[in-house]
């Protein structure tokens, strides 16, 4: 009796085995891990555009934030010098203004080298004189309003014009566009809770008489869901493991690509070390989220099939 009681025992734990070794497409034989891997790779590719987008706008908004330009358009030389003069007295007695600098004639000169010549930028043409100017944090409209119209009659050919108003456009963009990621970030969360929804639901109806089989022998439910949660958590290490292996060092060329641009709006956008770390969270989460959807999915499914 007791030799027929253990060999009933063994052939259910045989069955048990064999029933978890086939549960669902070991590994890289199955199309699971790599959908998940496809997934998990625009999503992280999805969240660092968003991070490097978001992480710009809050250092223009940083940078840009009181900032502006004084344009003097004066064709005569010792009337636009004599009006930055004026300029620079009336600003040093504003309590409104936090700092200013006048930008050197040379280096204005410089920068037009390129489209006109420098020759004919020194010699013939005459080049506005710039100032740039910050006020201090915390001064209202009206007092800006206030100190355009001081400036104008300190100097007539002054011209006042707010960083943020010049880059508003391409601030719009930018803010869009991170928007944009953010939403495909979203849209890959509720794609991945689909694919493991239904794949779970297909590996049951598929195993379905083995967990009838499971069942008489005394198997629970949560006993049968831990073997679709064990077999979808190997799968989506692995398909995190390969996202993660194929976005760093694409964002890594990326980052590098940036930087050679040398260009200060685009350099905004390279990530802190802080940044960094979400970025390699994601696949872990990604795993875990698939985990808890595959046992919920299996638990809900088995519940209504008794």
């Amino acid at each position: 009796m007791m030799n027929a009681i253990l060999s009933s025992f063994g052939a259910s734990e045989r069955i048990a085995r064999k029933a978890r070794s086939r549960w669902l497409p070991e590994g890289r034989r199955g199309p699971m891990p790599w959908i998940i891997a496809i997934i998990l790779f625009l999503t992280i590719l999805s969240a660092a555009a968003a991070l490097g987008l978001g992480h710009a706008l809050s250092q223009m908004r940083g940078e840009l934030a009181g900032g502006y330009t004084i344009q003097l358009v004066e064709a005569d030389a010792a009337k636009r010098d004599a009006q930055v003069e004026a300029l620079k007295g009336f600003l040093n007695e504003d309590a409104n203004i936090e700092h200013f600098d006048v930008v050197p004639r040379a280096q204005l000169q410089k920068q037009l080298e390129p489209w006109i010549g420098g020759a004919l930028a020194q010699d013939e043409l005459p080049i506005p004189a710039l100032i740039d100017v910050t006020v201090k944090q915390g001064t209202g409209q009206q007092q800006i309003t206030t100190m355009t119209k001081a400036i104008r009659q300190a100097a007539p050919s002054a011209r006042v014009d707010a960083h943020q108003s010049y880059l508003a456009p391409v601030e719009e963009t930018m803010r869009v566009m991170m928007w944009l990621a953010v939403a495909l970030v979203v849209l890959m969360i509720f794609v991945t809770g689909a694919v493991v929804t239904l794949a779970m639901r297909s590996a049951h109806e598929t195993h379905r008489p083995t967990i009838d089989i499971m069942h008489l022998l005394g198997a629970t439910d949560i006993q049968v869901a831990r073997l679709f949660q064990r077999r979808m958590a190997f799968d989506a290490l692995f398909g995190g493991a390969v996202a993660l292996a194929a976005a760093l060092p694409l964002l890594w060329l990326l980052g590098n690509r940036i930087n050679a641009a040398q260009s200060e709006l685009m350099g905004m956008m390279t990530l802190p070390l802080f940044y960094w770390g979400i970025i390699v969270m994601i696949p872990i989460a990604g795993v875990l989220y698939a985990v808890l959807v595959a046992r919920l999915t299996v638990q809900r499914t088995l519940e209504r099939s008794l």
